[in-house]
């Protein structure tokens, strides 16, 4: 017989094995010790054990769910009526006997009677209050269609794709992928790179979601200004590079000053840190884009990025009411 009780103090190595065992594939890696979760998930400010629900048989932990809320629209709180079912994760050998579909409808439940009218799955920026870092690869992009059961799992219970992320991957020893353009001499004259550690957040939100990585941030600068025109973010993703056995780098908030757009800033800046990565021994990176940007998309494949896997976030099809 299988029980549903919220989380316990005593459940993170046991919350391990069972994440160890359901998710195999590239979306994740493997957690070597539970303080992983403390670390990425139990530590956030809004962690709710009640929002944590676990199935045990026979004393044994065999799967859990994970619903939390969304940002308030100036990023400063908690959204209460944007709830989001994070995850759902069943112990393999324990799957199609309704255990997640039970975990679901308990995540669902949770957050509707503390007020959710919109119900989403999958954690995607930014509406991703859990597991950014351990799930998803360099962002949140939802559920990975690398992990095949999930999205058939979610259609089955109403939910639709609502937006859908494209990861992009470029390897930094690729010389099949020449970067040329006659706008970088000029741009080297006039800009200079510098980095530093983005020590100061956004915003609450960026600091509860972010605040577990080392985050440095690269800017291109004006000499004569010291204004900066364009600047990325970008993190070491050390634990993921190792199951996959590569050094990697994952990308974040590239922005270009309004003004200046158009003018292969981007793209200069970008080609410029692969080649100070490279030195760092580093062999790959990786970028999440959102599927509607699609100069973005333009540019990332222009400087040789591939597409590796697709990432959806999922919308309950009847809003906050049952199906």
């Amino acid at each position: 017989m299988i029980r549903y009780r919220s989380f316990r103090n005593t459940d993170p190595p046991k919350l391990l094995e069972v994440w160890n065992d359901a998710f195999p594939g590239r979306s994740t890696w493997s957690l070597p010790k539970p303080e992983y979760l403390e670390y990425f998930v139990f530590s956030k400010p809004y962690f709710d054990p009640a929002g944590l629900l676990v199935a045990v048989k026979d004393q044994r932990v065999v799967g859990f769910a994970h619903a939390g809320f969304g940002p308030s629209a100036d990023a400063k709180a908690l959204a209460p009526d944007l709830g989001v079912v994070c995850l759902v994760a069943v112990a393999r050998q324990e799957q199609r006997q309704g255990i997640g579909s039970e975990l679901l409808r308990q995540s669902e439940a949770y957050l509707r009677q503390r007020g959710a009218q919109t119900l989403l799955a999958g954690s995607k920026w930014p509406e991703n209050p859990f597991y950014f870092g351990l799930y998803g690869g360099s962002s949140s992009p939802g559920v990975l269609i690398s992990d095949a059961a999930a999205g058939p799992f979610l259609i089955r219970h109403d939910y639709q794709v609502w937006k859908s992320t494209q990861v992009l991957q470029r390897r930094l020893d690729d010389s099949t992928h020449p970067i040329v353009d006659g706008r970088f001499a000029a741009h080297r004259r006039r800009y200079e790179i510098k980095i530093r550690s983005r020590t100061e957040m956004k915003s609450w939100w960026n600091e509860c979601v972010l605040g577990p990585i080392d985050l440095s941030e690269f800017c291109l600068e004006e000499k004569a200004t010291g204004k900066i025109a364009a600047r990325v973010a970008a993190w070491e993703m050390g634990d993921f590079g190792q199951d996959w056995n590569e050094s990697v780098i994952g990308l974040l908030d590239l922005e270009v000053r309004p003004e200046l757009r158009r003018q292969g800033l981007a793209r200069f800046l970008l080609a410029s840190l692969f080649r100070y990565w490279q030195d760092q021994f580093f062999s790959l990176l990786e970028v999440q884009v959102p599927q509607e940007l699609e100069p973005a998309l333009k540019l990332f494949r222009g400087l040789g990025f591939e597409q590796v896997d697709t990432g959806h976030a999922y919308k309950k099809s009847s809003g906050g009411t049952d199906a």
